[in-house]
């Protein structure tokens, strides 16, 4: 098979044709992990691409990772040695990032649900909570008072406008997430009133973006927002999360994220920062694009099926696993996710569509695409696997086994 995807392409194979995750044949990694369906993050590709990221951010913007892409414990501790800090969405993965021994000065939480008891417990760790509600000011009040020190909050914003292109558009409009642009003077009042410790805004518009000039201009724009609010604030600015949006490529037709012009737009605002907001510092902060493209979901052919001249490979996993590869996670338009037969057929190439084996039509990882010809006892990989996956899906959907995690 000639691979049709950024990814596959990329992903090296050894002579026999099997991929390679963390230097070692899919095969022998999988008899490793002892079951299919499973999910596999390659460390060296985790390690690469927070590296390059750092090496391109200017001085003065820190590299945050957003758990809920994975929220592995493995994969986040192996994380949490490669960034600046953690960002969570629950106080389950509070508990993870804690875990890590990342110090809670670098924890950061976001949720535009986020309970009292939450609240709470995000208090007494002394973790960055991004307040989304005039409601949890007074949990965060009262909590202050039992813990003897103010919370360290900051405002999550919602903007007047969106992240154009982009695959989950956060911001703009009636939202759920943050609060109003034009009740943020307000709020700011109320955290002074009630004596939290404010350090900053969270501005977060959209995500999955692959085009540059989008991501520059939403940064911009984010940060003369918080511009306008200088003379407001109940305490300098310490923190301005910019979010992050860093898109990967899924199908053929995508081109990769060009990072350069995103970086000197950083250059420019991080000197802005040092005369505008002295002693403060920007944060992006970024989960598929740190992990997405150094996951691998693996799953085994159990059967083959000819059903009137179309063949389908029936696999041991599927969308109860994986359902962005199914097409039932954001996708307006379903479309291919890059997938790819483990080895190299001496029966050359066929259309085939790879379904899952639960009773709903909607079970499908690939329809028609190209692939090496394959048999029962064959693992079928699905690429661009490491966010949004297994976590995301609905895992107890007619009773199947779990699939298998491992950092390899």
């Amino acid at each position: 098979m000639t691979d049709s995807t950024h990814s596959s392409r990329d992903w090296p194979r050894d002579g026999a044709g099997e991929f390679l995750v963390g230097g070692q044949p899919l095969s022998r990694v999988v008899d490793a992990v002892g079951s299919t369906p499973c999910y596999l993050y390659d460390r060296e590709r985790l390690r690469a691409r927070a590296w390059a990221l750092r090496s391109a951010f200017p001085t003065g913007v820190l590299l945050h990772y957003a758990m809920k892409a994975n929220p592995m414990p493995a994969l986040v501790c192996h994380m949490a040695g490669l960034v600046d800090g953690l960002d969570v969405a629950s106080a389950g993965e509070l508990r993870v990032a804690l875990d890590t021994g990342t110090s809670p000065e670098h924890i950061s939480f976001a949720g535009p649900g986020k309970s009292d008891a939450e609240l709470r417990q995000a208090a007494a760790a002394g973790i960055l909570v991004n307040v989304e509600s005039f409601r949890e000011i007074g949990e965060l009040a009262r909590a202050s008072e039992r813990n003897g020190r103010a919370a360290r909050v900051a405002v999550r914003v919602n903007l007047p406008f969106e992240l154009k292109a982009s695959g989950m558009k956060m911001s703009g409009g009636a939202r759920q997430f943050g609060v109003d642009a034009e009740c943020v003077p307000d709020l700011l009042r109320e955290i002074a009133a009630a004596g939290l410790a404010f350090e900053g805004f969270h501005m977060f518009a959209g995500s999955q973006n692959l085009r540059h000039a989008a991501i520059v201009e939403a940064q911009t724009k984010c940060y003369e927002q918080a511009l306008e609010w200088s003379d407001l604030l109940p305490a300098p600015v310490r923190s301005l999360n910019l979010g992050g949006g860093f898109g990967i490529p899924y199908t053929p037709g995508e081109a990769p994220l060009d990072l350069a012009p995103v970086c000197d737009n950083l250059g420019r605002l991080s000197e802005r920062m040092s005369g505008d907001f002295p002693g403060g510092h920007i944060v992006i902060e970024l989960g598929r694009y740190l992990v997405g493209e150094a996951g691998l979901y693996v799953s085994r052919v159990i059967d083959r099926k000819i059903s009137r001249g179309q063949v389908f490979l029936v696999v041991d996993g599927g969308m109860h696993h994986h359902l962005a590869a199914s097409g039932n996670f954001g996708q307006v338009i379903r479309r291919n996710y890059p997938v790819a037969v483990n080895g190299r057929s001496d029966a050359g190439t066929e259309t085939a569509s790879v379904v899952g084996p639960l009773c709903t039509p909607l079970d499908l990882l690939a329809d028609r695409m190209e692939l090496d010809a394959a048999q029962p006892g064959d693992l079928v990989v699905v690429f661009q696997s490491g966010a949004y996956g297994r976590s995301a899906s609905p895992r107890n959907f007619l009773s199947h086994p779990e699939a298998a995690e491992a950092l390899v």
